[in-house]
C-alpha cells in the first residue's frame, strides 16, 4: 500500500512541477495552452481573465448549484438552465442542473442513490466465487466511483473540467451502454457467487 501512494503522490509531484516549471521557465510540455488553461483554471475560476473565458463553465455551474440553496427552485423552474447559461446541461453539467432545481435534498439523495449502488458493488466483489469475479466486479466499482467523482468534483470547481459524464444519469448512449453494460457484469458476478457442488 504504500508502494502504491509512494507512486502517486510522486507522479501527482512531478506533474504539478512540470506544469509549473512550463509556466515559470517555458519548459516543453506535451499540452496545447488551452488544454493546460482548461487543467489549470479550476484553481481561480473566477478571475476576471478567466470568468468569460476558460473558468466559464465553472462559473456557471457554481452559481447553478449555489442558487438552489435548501430545496432548490423546482422543476423546469432553474434559471441558469432554462436560460441556457450552463453550458453542456445535459451531460457534463447535469449535476448542476439537479443542485438547481433540487436543491441540496436533491444532489444529497442522488449521492446516496450513488452510494448504494457502489456498496453494493463491493459487497458484490467481496462475495464473488473466484478471484475474476472480484476483479471484475472491482474495476466497475472504481470505474463508476472514479467518473462520480470526477464529474461532481468537476462542476462544482475543485478538480478541473475533463468532459467525463455522470453515471447513470448524462445523456449520451455510448456512456449508458458502457454503465449498463458494467451493471450487467456487477449482476453477472453476484448471480454466480455461489460455488457449484457438482
Amino acid at each position: 500500500m504504500e508502494l502504491i501512494s509512494g507512486i502517486f503522490v510522486g507522479g501527482a509531484a512531478a506533474a504539478v512541477g512540470w506544469a509549473a516549471a512550463h509556466m515559470h521557465f517555458g519548459v516543453w510540455i506535451p499540452l496545447k495552452e488551452y488544454q493546460l488553461s482548461r487543467l489549470l483554471v479550476f484553481l481561480d475560476p473566477w478571475d476576471k481573465d478567466n470568468i468569460l473565458g476558460a473558468g466559464y463553465h465553472v462559473v456557471q455551474s457554481q452559481i447553478a448549484i449555489g442558487s438552489g440553496g435548501l430545496e432548490g427552485k423546482g422543476i423546469y423552474n432553474g434559471s441558469q438552465n432554462q436560460l441556457n447559461f450552463l453550458p453542456e446541461q445535459h451531460t457534463d453539467f447535469i449535476f448542476s442542473v439537479v443542485g438547481e432545481e433540487m436543491g441540496f435534498i436533491g444532489v444529497t439523495l442522488l449521492l446516496i442513490l450513488f452510494f448504494i449502488l457502489l456498496y453494493r458493488g463491493i459487497r458484490i466483489a467481496s462475495q464473488a466465487k473466484d478471484l475474476n469475479g472480484a476483479l471484475l466486479a472491482t474495476g466497475v466499482v472504481s470505474m463508476l466511483t472514479f467518473h462520480i467523482l470526477t464529474n461532481v468534483g468537476m462542476v462544482t470547481g475543485i478538480m478541473p473540467v475533463t468532459g467525463l459524464p455522470l453515471p447513470l444519469f448524462s445523456y449520451g448512449g455510448s456512456s449508458m451502454m458502457t454503465n449498463m453494460i458494467a451493471i450487467g457484469i456487477l449482476l453477472n458476478v453476484y448471480m454466480r457467487r455461489q460455488k457449484i457442488l457438482f
